[in-house]
């Protein structure tokens, strides 16, 4: 448990306007005990109701606001209807890219960014600094697209 409290403690700078409630610690405590996750406001609530039964739905909604305020989260949309939400990955220039199968809804992440040359390309043909990008490749998981094949 002393990684997770060092971890909570991490984030004391970015709220330091703001007061770290007990129920904002569960939150940030759910979402960093399932750091692979990309987590819905539902799914969140459900694992966070495990550690506090008190805790409503619209805590949880308030609070992903104000956790992607403060730059602590990044929301998705990968198309299924939901936003979903994964811990900023602070040490990076980049966002990593996703992988969202179409059949499971199951979302890995690719740390290779080899869109640079890209970048630089548009960049100096646009003359359009940029400053960040997000790709999503949509297609079928090991799992799924061997399932598909014995149908």
């Amino acid at each position: 448990m002393g990684a997770l409290k060092k971890k909570l403690e991490s984030f004391r700078e970015q709220f330091k306007a703001h007061k770290m409630t007990p129920q904002r610690r569960v939150v940030l405590q759910s979402l960093l005990e399932n750091p692979d996750l990309h987590l819905s406001a539902e799914e969140l609530y459900v694992i966070a109701k495990e550690k506090d039964p008190e805790i409503g739905l619209a805590t949880i909604y308030r609070t992903l606001d104000l956790l992607e305020e403060l730059k602590i989260l990044h929301r998705h949309n990968f198309g299924d209807g939901r936003s979903r939400y994964e811990l900023s990955h602070l040490q990076s220039e980049h966002h990593h890219h996703h992988l969202v199968c179409l059949t499971c809804n199951q979302i890995l992440e690719v740390e290779e960014d080899l869109l640079q040359q890209l970048e630089s390309l548009i960049e100096k043909e646009n003359g359009f600094r940029i400053v960040d990008h997000r790709v999503q490749f949509y297609g079928y998981c090991n799992t799924c697209d061997q399932n598909k094949e014995k149908v």
